[in-house]
């Protein structure tokens, strides 16, 4: 199992390779006032990137939560023993 999410890991690293030396061509891109100009296939894996950390965070928070509330209910269930 190990071995088969290496490969897949490989294969789109790959792909992404591919799809970065294929997309040279340099975009401007503005961020809050900054701007300037970056090859479109870097700053495609910059945005795809970002948006995995938001989720990343996101689910880490909902897993905090979840956590917090499941103690908090092992604990009243031991205060009514």
């Amino acid at each position: 199992m190990v071995w088969a999410a290496v490969a897949t890991a490989l294969a789109v690293m790959v792909l992404l390779i591919v799809f970065i030396l294929q997309n040279q061509d340099y975009v401007q891109v503005r961020y809050f006032g900054l701007k300037g100009a970056v090859p479109l296939g870097i700053a495609l894996f910059i945005a795809a990137v970002g948006g995995g950390i938001l989720v990343a965070v996101a689910g880490a928070a909902r897993i905090i939560q979840l956590r917090a509330a499941a103690h908090r209910r092992k604990v009243l269930a031991q205060r009514v023993r």
